[in-house]
């Protein structure tokens, strides 16, 4: 089969990646990456891509995904991955809910309590209308927060 996207480095990205594959120097995926497209590079072995799957213990689709993302995002995108352009979920409360849910905290708590508890304090956020729904987890997170 013939490939659409040739792995062609210059020197120094090859030695770029010679580099970090050493001292393995970054995340595995980083690792990886750089093995397969060293191992991808025409002027170097030049492996298909189902040796280089096998090789490294990966799919067949990374490698070819990866080739792909060279030819046309460039070398750095390749090797680094894109960074998120948004957080995978938008964020519950906001700044003034945050310091709604902390001075509650610093409250007394309610009549028959010791202590405010994560799912105590998270119960009375939304009783208060603060917001419509809130776990305890992110309550302790916003807690975390401020100490």
């Amino acid at each position: 089969m013939i490939k659409k996207y040739i792995v062609r480095l210059s020197d120094t990205e090859r030695e770029e990646l010679k580099a970090i594959v050493k001292k393995l120097k970054g995340s595995s995926q980083k690792v990886r990456r750089a093995l397969i497209l060293l191992k991808a590079d025409t002027e170097g072995p030049g492996w298909s891509d189902a040796k280089i799957a096998e090789a490294l213990a990966c799919r067949i689709q990374t490698v070819e995904n990866l080739r792909k993302r060279l030819v046309t995002e460039g070398f750095d995108t390749a090797l680094h991955g894109k960074p998120r352009l948004s957080a995978p979920r938008e964020k519950t409360l906001d700044g003034k809910q945050e310091a709604k849910v902390i001075a509650l905290r610093l409250g007394k708590p309610p009549k028959g309590f010791a202590s405010w508890s994560l799912r105590l304090l998270a119960d009375h956020v939304v009783e208060l209308g603060i917001v419509d729904s809130i776990s305890y987890e992110t309550v302790r997170q916003t807690l975390k927060k401020t100490v």
